[in-house]
């Protein structure tokens, strides 16, 4: 097996293969062997093959946050008091500790992390902003970006 970090080469129907099944998870291996014109042995085989290689980093459901009673999405800038190593291991732990927390990235720039998550109402975001944001280790500074509208979203990576 190849490190996760390295890339792949995908011919066609990795490729094929990968477009489907990031739109239609849940197609049994005959449906998706159909669809990429391959044998459903041969198609397994190379599905496999993607899951192995690490092309295929896992299968989830993707939960709709309006049906469960959060339709509020916010992506919120944070800057640390230090960028020390020690601060940011600290942060990202806690972050990674904080279930509402669905991404964490780790940017470039005149910022130090970008955070979205969901919300109920005005209380439960400020409830975040009070009782998580604030707890958070060295955090010197948030700003939050709601989103009024989303206009793209998706979960499948173009690939080529």
């Amino acid at each position: 097996m190849r490190n996760k970090d390295e890339s792949v080469a995908l011919d066609a129907i990795d490729q094929a293969i990968l477009a489907v099944l990031q739109s239609e998870g849940k197609l049994s291996n005959l449906e998706l062997s159909q669809r990429v014109h391959l044998s459903p042995s041969a198609c397994l085989r190379r599905v496999k093959a993607l899951e192995d290689n690490a092309v295929i980093d896992q299968y989830v459901a993707l939960v709709n946050p309006k049906a469960v009673g959060q339709p509020g999405t916010s992506f919120t800038i944070v800057n640390l008091e230090k960028l020390t190593q020690a601060a940011m291991a600290a942060f990202e732990d806690a972050v990674r500790a904080v279930p509402e927390i669905l991404d964490c990235f780790y940017v470039a720039g005149t910022n130090d992390y970008l955070l979205r998550f969901t919300y109920r109402d005005a209380g439960d975001l400020e409830r975040f902003h009070t009782v998580v944001l604030e707890h958070l280790p060295g955090v010197v500074r948030s700003n939050s970006m709601l989103v009024l509208r989303t206009v793209k979203k998706t979960t499948a990576l173009a690939v080529r």
